[in-house]
């Protein structure tokens, strides 16, 4: 992926509106960057408003590492490069990526999945189905890069990566000879034009619950946000091998009405597809069954009634699947014997219900659930999985949305039978007043600390203690990092992986040779 790439300046100019007319000189322009310290000779730098920090206050700080010209929003003079004045900067920056790579995503068919929960999941799904089906394809998540059958770890944490970042990636995939790509796309990416200039031809999304409302501010703008996808494929540019624009709706997610609507104001540009378990749904599943090993039910479409079986477990992905199966088999009109083939060839996910099995006589999961319906669901699928008790270990991310830390203490405290309250990503904020509030909600459920949940701070500490716990029969789960390689407290990222950890505290208990708990800060608290 280290091509060497130039672009006129005047050319790219071309994608993006001006505050006024400006005399754009003829400089080659090596790469687009939106972080100074990131800002090599030759690079166009552009400057962002934060939240934070302005972007504005770096543009000296780009010019010194060679920024051959800048992009802002304030009216600035006495530049000793080009400046360009724009109304919005991080449009700006989608439509100078994009313009800067080519285009990519004119050259690919790409599927965008957004939602809060399950958007990994239903990319991958989306992915085997394409290979299943014979086609180039690659994905783009917050776990990784995947080139057909090479892998690539962005570290992009939970979060869809800055449009240089995704149009680098989409170039790299047409030139390698892909054909499709699946698009992990969140909420802050469409909200922050992280996604634009991508050129959409289905549009999944999964549900929308609770989630970013410190981001956001309501669940409505929250939801808004969300339909962005459906927006941009409506404004796909028209490609040779033909662009679907279909929009792909959960039927039995309370979003449906609200998205429905937004697709009926742009057609006839973008069809509607529903899928789900409602009666009404185009792509529904009927007799759905549950087992320890995974599940099965019939999809039923429009033309078509196939026999699904799947490793995954949880209603939850039976909705996946059928989001899958709606995107592919009626978005894109691929046979459904590959849906069918590739949902079967899905092992698992990374950090999503995935069982770490040294020999002990109770199950232990790590999941990635970090919002109140995630964990409501993984709590509902885990107690069909036991017949003993279900422990559960989870936190509440600092400088997040401070209310669902109180929901999913509450969630816990009605579904599992013991709770272990503990750190996730504490950030700047004070752990014991998370753990407080969240002690808080358990306690309003019925929940009695030191009997039915206790707080933990150091997470390899809770998960042991969780383990200690554990007698034949039971399942200690922990949620909330699941496929997550690191931890933050104050502004420093610690590596940590729940799996290595539960693995460790397992061999502690079983004798077995083992990996070590990573450290964390709060380890030293207990000396």
């Amino acid at each position: 992926m280290a091509e060497i790439r130039q672009a006129l300046l005047s050319k790219l100019v071309h994608s993006i509106s001006l505050n006024s007319p400006v005399q754009v000189p003829e400089i080659l322009i090596g790469g687009v960057k939106l972080d100074s310290r990131q800002v090599s000779p030759g690079d166009l730098f552009v400057a962002l408003p934060g939240g934070t920090t302005d972007g504005h206050r770096y543009i000296p700080d780009a010019i010194r590492r060679g920024a051959a010209a800048v992009v802002g929003v304030h009216p600035l003079t006495d530049l000793p490069v080009p400046y360009l004045q724009v109304e919005d900067a991080r449009s700006a920056l989608a439509a100078l990526s994009a313009a800067f790579y080519g285009f990519p995503g004119r050259q690919l068919t790409v599927i965008g999945v957004t939602g809060t929960d399950g958007k990994t999941t239903t990319s991958t799904l989306i992915f085997e189905i394409l290979k299943a089906a014979g086609l180039q394809a690659g994905m783009i998540s917050t776990v990784s890069a995947q080139f057909g059958e090479q892998s690539i770890d962005t570290g992009f944490h939970v979060t869809t990566p800055e449009a240089p970042d995704v149009q680098r990636f989409l170039a790299a995939m047409a030139a390698a000879g892909l054909t499709h790509v699946v698009l992990e796309a969140t909420s802050h990416g469409l909200e922050q034009q992280r996604v634009g200039g991508v050129d959409f031809d289905v549009g999944v999304v999964t549900n929308i619950t609770h989630e970013h409302l410190d981001y956001h501010g309501s669940y409505e703008s929250y939801r808004a946000a969300k339909s962005r996808l459906f927006v941009d494929l409506a404004a796909s540019a028209p490609k040779p091998q033909g662009n679907p624009r279909v929009a792909i709706l959960n039927r039995d997610d309370g979003s449906f009405d609200y998205l429905a609507s937004v697709v009926q104001s742009l057609r006839p540009a973008v069809r509607q597809v529903a899928y789900g378990v409602h009666s009404q749904a185009q792509v529904r599943a009927e007799t759905v069954e549950h087992h320890p090993g995974g599940l099965q039910f019939t999809a039923v479409g429009k033309r078509y009634r196939i026999q699904v079986a799947s490793r995954l477990v949880g209603d939850f992905n039976v909705s996946n699947c059928l989001a899958a199966i709606a995107a592919t088999v009626d978005g894109l009109s691929l046979d459904p014997d590959a849906a069918r083939e590739g949902i079967a060839a899905l092992r698992g996910i990374p950090g999503r219900m995935e069982v770490i099995d040294l020999g002990q006589d109770f199950m232990a999961v790590v999941d990635f659930a970090h919002t109140p319906n995630a964990l409501r669901r993984a709590l509902e699928t885990a107690r069909r999985l036991v017949p003993g008790r279900l422990i559960a270990v989870f936190g509440s991310a600092g400088l997040r949305d401070r209310e669902k830390r109180r929901l999913m203490a509450e969630i816990s405290a009605e579904l599992a039978d013991l709770t272990v309250l503990t750190a996730e990503d504490p950030r700047t904020e004070s752990l014991d007043d998370i753990l407080a509030e969240m002690a808080a909600g358990a306690s309003d459920r019925g929940g009695k600390e030191g009997q039915t949940f206790w707080r933990v701070p150091d997470r390899g500490q809770a998960l042991r203690f969780a383990v200690s716990m554990a007698r034949p029969g039971d399942m200690v789960i922990s949620c909330g990092k699941g496929h997550e390689k690191s931890m933050c407290f104050g502004e420093t990222e610690y590596p940590w992986d729940d799996r290595q950890a539960l693995r460790a505290v397992l061999a502690d208990r079983l004798s077995l040779p083992g990996p070590q708990v990573p450290y964390l800060p709060t380890q030293d608290e207990m000396k």
